[in-house]
């Protein structure tokens, strides 16, 4: 069995060399589950601060560090056909922060427990690290039971990602705690 992973190319398919072919970590990178799931930033930043060049440096990261597959949030497709012209897998789920996610997100959820439990790495992106991603975040850990109730997983998301969870995180929580109680 080969190892090596597969030559690292451009979008016209011309191969990539030396740091280039590496990439760069995401912004805002961090481990939710060690070595399974992860989060960060929409690749290659978002608004005004959105670069192509930067888009496709973290694209091939995650490629190269063996990411099995992008799950975005963002409501638009945006970045979805740069997954495809450098053959990273992606799924696009998109979340909206103060909308009614209770039947949706438990889906969503389940559909990345299986992923995990098949041994994929996920990575899950929004345009920013914000509300949407660290409510999405608590709301997986309630609804997998990693976290027994809303009160500890904020805290322990919060602790872990280093970021205080705003409304509309915590109503999301709140909304996977009732829909998983009930």
């Amino acid at each position: 069995m080969n190892d090596k992973p597969a030559p690292v190319t451009d979008t016209q398919g011309k191969p990539m060399r030396g740091k280039w072919a590496q990439g760069i970590v995401p912004r805002h990178f961090r481990w939710v589950l060690t070595d399974r799931l992860a989060i960060c930033e929409r690749p290659g930043g978002h608004g005004q601060s959105h670069r192509r060049v930067r888009r496709q440096e973290e694209i091939i990261w995650l490629r190269q560090n063996g990411f099995d597959r992008v799950i975005s949030l963002i409501p638009s497709s945006h970045n979805l056909h740069n997954y495809d012209e450098l053959g990273m897998p992606f799924l696009h789920r998109p979340v909206e922060k103060r909308s009614s996610m209770g039947s949706r997100l438990p889906q969503i959820y389940d559909e990345i427990a299986a992923m995990l439990e098949e041994g994929q790495r996920l990575v899950v992106h929004s345009d920013a690290v914000d509300d949407t991603v660290l409510g999405f975040v608590g709301g997986y850990l309630v609804w997998t039971g990693l976290v027994p109730g809303v009160p500890e997983t904020v805290t322990v998301v919060e602790r872990m990602l280093e970021r205080q969870l705003g409304p509309d995180a915590r109503a999301m929580v709140a909304a996977v705690y009732e829909a998983r109680s009930g």
